[in-house]
């Protein structure tokens, strides 16, 4: 077995089959599609079935639950109004949320929600797409009164109850102090929401709406969206949840009946369904410098904000002690460095993808990258949550068996 004309070589491909087959075969995986390209070439696996009992086999147009696999796809709908100046970096948000005007700010992070300063500036659109905008997912900080009370609020996704429409959820939000000075700390999932807000009042349009006017109609991503119509439920897979001390399988979501049967009130920063080739066509598009097919879908400078390190060494040191040890917020390639708007990019080698890498990895067993430096990108997309290491192992493997496929 030789070299492709894609510079991946057929025996890597071919061991890149072997070990993913490998991980279904063990029953830990139901099924799992995977896409790599390099160059013109688009290579595909697809193995296993939709229901851990059986039942209809995977295929390539199978339907994803993204998860947080989302944001570096949402994120692109500020990128369009940036590159069209309907939103400056700069500017404070006030004028479109007012709940974030006149913020007070925890003196410390484990302090009583009244003990409090106020904030030394206003929320501008930056700290959002950096998410520093003081307010987040902090694993480090669980059982303080401040992450309690974001739970309690029902501000975060995978609870038992959705999340309320947008107008609600602001209100709840606005009632919390912040956990640190605007533009201060890096903190996860919140500020992705915040910013599908800000999009839909800067628009006039709900956050999909304009999503699929600007990127995803454009780049022909027809399953993409916040749920999965009745004419498609049948290629959306059970998404499971093993227990992570017994390794037995919970059922998650089923698709007929489940979330994502229908429109959420709460149209977020994470939450796609998509398929392999939905994911490709924008990855190759942020690859491509903004442009897809001949058309300009965002500026070269655009990408370019989304997809280099935008944190501070303090920020980074941060982000990064809290994904070593957080295994909600990282499984592997997110681990090594910064943060750009919306995924995590590259800023140290520490394992066989280079310096420059970008993307992310979702909670429901997926994992999405591209990398500049090879002109490579990656998708696999499974219907294991990460509750139980299986997901996890399997997306390490995939990184080292796809890397080790490029042959020049």
């Amino acid at each position: 077995m030789g070299q492709s004309d894609s510079g991946l070589s057929k025996r890597g491909l071919y061991r890149l089959r072997e070990v993913l087959a490998r991980h279904v075969d063990s029953g830990k995986i139901p099924g799992l599609v995977a896409l790599v390209s390099r160059g013109d070439e688009t290579h595909v696996e697809v193995i296993g079935a939709m229901r851990r009992d059986g039942g209809a086999p995977m295929s390539r147009d199978t339907i994803f639950r993204m998860a947080s696999t989302s944001k570096p796809v949402t994120m692109a709908a500020a990128m369009v109004l940036l590159d069209e100046c309907r939103l400056r970096l700069d500017d404070p948000v006030d004028p479109w949320l007012p709940e974030l005007a006149d913020r007070q700010v925890l003196k410390r992070i484990d302090s009583p929600l009244d003990d409090t300063v106020p904030a030394r500036r206003p929320i501008t659109v930056r700290d959002l797409l950096t998410s520093t905008f003081g307010l987040g997912m902090d694993m480090t900080s669980l059982g303080t009164p401040i992450m309690g009370a974001v739970f309690e609020q029902g501000l975060t996704p995978n609870l038992p109850e959705p999340m309320p429409g947008p107008d609600e959820w602001m209100r709840r939000l606005s009632e919390l102090p912040l956990m640190y000075q605007p533009g201060e700390r890096w903190q996860y999932q919140i500020s992705h929401d915040v910013l599908s807000v800000l999009v839909a009042r800067v628009t006039g349009q709900s956050f999909e709406e304009f999503l699929r006017e600007r990127i995803f109609d454009p780049l022909g991503m027809k399953d993409t969206a916040f749920h999965v119509p009745n004419d498609k439920i049948d290629r959306l897979p059970t998404l499971y949840a093993p227990d992570p001390q017994t390794g037995e399988f919970h059922v998650w979501d089923e698709p007929a009946g489940g979330r994502w049967s229908r429109p959420p009130a709460f149209q977020g920063g994470g939450g796609l369904v998509s398929t392999a080739d939905d994911y490709h066509a924008y990855f190759r598009m942020l690859l491509n410098g903004g442009m897809h097919g001949g058309e300009r879908v965002l500026s070269r400078p655009a990408v370019e904000l989304m997809t280099t390190n935008r944190l501070t060494p303090e920020q980074q040191a941060a982000r990064h002690a809290m994904a070593v040890d957080n295994v909600h917020v990282s499984f592997g390639q997110g681990q090594h460095g910064g943060w750009g708007f919306g995924m995590a990019v590259r800023t140290h080698r520490g394992d066989y993808a280079p310096i420059g890498q970008f993307g992310w990895d979702g909670g429901s067993g997926t994992s999405t990258y591209a990398d500049p430096a090879n002109q490579l990108t990656g998708i696999l997309l499974t219907q294991v949550g990460a509750s139980a290491p299986h997901s996890i192992r399997l997306m390490h493997d995939f990184w080292t068996t796809l890397y080790q496929a490029i042959d020049n």
